[in-house]
This record gives structure tokens, sequence and C-alpha cells, in this order.
């Protein structure tokens, strides 16, 4: 089951209230909480409040959506790792979203390399131990920012919890784009959800439509349980949320079903 949701860093001006009145009213099932403002990390009263509103919604906390990078000392990252996990526990999310430092990949030197892997792999073991999974943010100038580089750390870090995101790559053809998730398949566990094309610019997802049906019949044909969350949507309007998620719920069912004789089920989601 792809289950539709949402990244609460879509709409950063709205407090936790108004993020979950406008994910609740566009039929979506669940919310990334993000650290940078809705959920700052070691802060578990906010974290609670976010758990109660979104249930009381009838909502899941699909993860906490941290921009823990493993950077600065040993004692700091420590820290910052505590005080996410805290944030985490407090929400009910079962999955963390780290980064993978801050370096792209062929910028890192080995030690670098090496160090943040260490890291991951101590973050990893803390929050197995309390029963939760970590997501690698699937992103540029990141160690991650290269498919190649991407599946090399999953093997370094060699632990069963922690797993990858996926999105396209920024400017990334299609066609590119769909072969990084091929090769990332059975180590993704979350889809981040937008159309930007080209560089930044926002566009309404069914105007990448056919990029992402196809991302959603190679999930579907994998079979595995995961979670779609809209990230971004054109101006940062909350009032586009649900033309936004009705083209996504329309996009998962056509990567999951035949296509219409008529239309070949891409036409009608950006209707």
């Amino acid at each position: 089951m792809i289950r539709p949701g949402l990244c609460s860093v879509t709409f950063r001006g709205l407090d936790v209230t108004a993020v979950v009145h406008h994910a609740a009213s566009a039929g979506l099932e669940c919310i990334e909480w993000a650290g940078d403002v809705h959920v700052p990390p070691g802060d578990v009263t906010a974290a609670e409040q976010a758990r109660t509103l979104t249930e009381e919604a009838g909502l899941a906390v699909a993860s906490y959506g941290s921009y823990l990078r493993f950077l600065g000392s040993k004692e700091e990252v420590r820290a910052e790792a505590e005080a996410v996990l805290a944030s985490a526990r407090a929400l009910g999310a079962a999955r963390i979203r780290v980064w993978a430092t801050r370096t792209g990949s062929a910028e890192s030197t080995a030690e670098e390399r090496a160090r943040a892997v260490r890291r991951i792999q101590e973050f990893a073991d803390l929050a197995a131990a309390a029963g939760l999974d970590v997501g690698l943010e699937f992103h540029g100038r990141t160690l991650t920012d290269e498919i190649g580089s991407t599946l090399r750390l999953l093997d370094e870090i060699e632990r069963e919890n922690v797993l990858s995101y996926w999105q396209p790559h920024q400017d990334m053809p299609a066609d590119q784009a769909l072969e990084t998730l091929r090769q990332v398949l059975r180590h993704a566990s979350t889809i981040h959800v937008f159309s930007w094309w080209p560089g930044h610019e926002r566009l309404a997802l069914a105007e990448r439509s056919e990029l992402w049906e196809q991302a959603f019949a190679i999930l579907a044909a994998e079979g595995s349980d995961r979670d779609a969350l809209l990230e971004f949507v054109p101006g940062d309007d909350p009032a586009l949320l649900v033309r936004e998620a009705d083209t996504l719920r329309a996009l998962i069912a056509a990567g999951e079903g035949p296509r219409s004789p008529v239309d070949g089920g891409v036409r009608d989601v950006s209707a």
C-alpha cells in the first residue's frame, strides 16, 4: 500500500493546527513533521501536541523530518541526536529522516565519509533500541547526491533499520530519475512527491504526471508499504493542497492499475 501524506515543511509559515487542518481537509492520511519549525529537536511538548492534533484529526504521524546532518564535534552530534530521538518518540513516529552531511559525494574526503558512516551507525543503533527506522534524505550536496554513492553508503552503514528516501534529483530528466528509483527500490521507505522543473520552479504535480505515474507503477510492482508525501506546492499556497492531493491519489491509483483505454490513465489527473 502506498499511503498519501504531507510533509509539514510544505507550509513552514503555518502553525501545527493549520497544517493538520489542511492535510485532513485534503483527504491525506499522514504527516511528516519537520524539525526546523513545527517540532524542534528536544521540544517534547511541541511533539506531543503535534501528535495529539494529528491523531484527533484521524491522521497518522508518518515520520519525523529532522535536519540531523552528523556535523560538529562528537559531543555536539550526540546531543543533537538525543534531542531528535526524544522528539521522534514523543511524536510516535516510526521513522526519522536524517541527512548524510552537507557535502557532495565527490567533494567529501575518505576520512569525512568514514566519519559520517560511523556517526550514522551510532545513531541507527540508538534509533533501533527505540524501535525506530532511519531514512536518508535523497538529496544533492550530500553523500546521497548520486545513486552509486547512495547504494555504497547504505552498504557501508550496514544497518537493517537504515533505509533511503527517494525523490527526483533536481534537473534530472525523468528517465534518469526513474532509473535511480529502480536501483534504490529495495531500500526506499518514503517518497517525497513534488513537481519542480526546471530547477526550483514549482509546478502543479499534474505537470509531471508521466514521471510520477511511472514512479508509482515501479513502487506498486515491488509491493512494499510506503508513504508518498507531498513536499511543496506552487507558491506555497495551502489553497492548492486539495487539488494536489487529488492528483497524488490519482497518480498512485494509475500506477497500481491498468491504464484507461481512453486517455492512458494520465490525462485525467491534470483536469
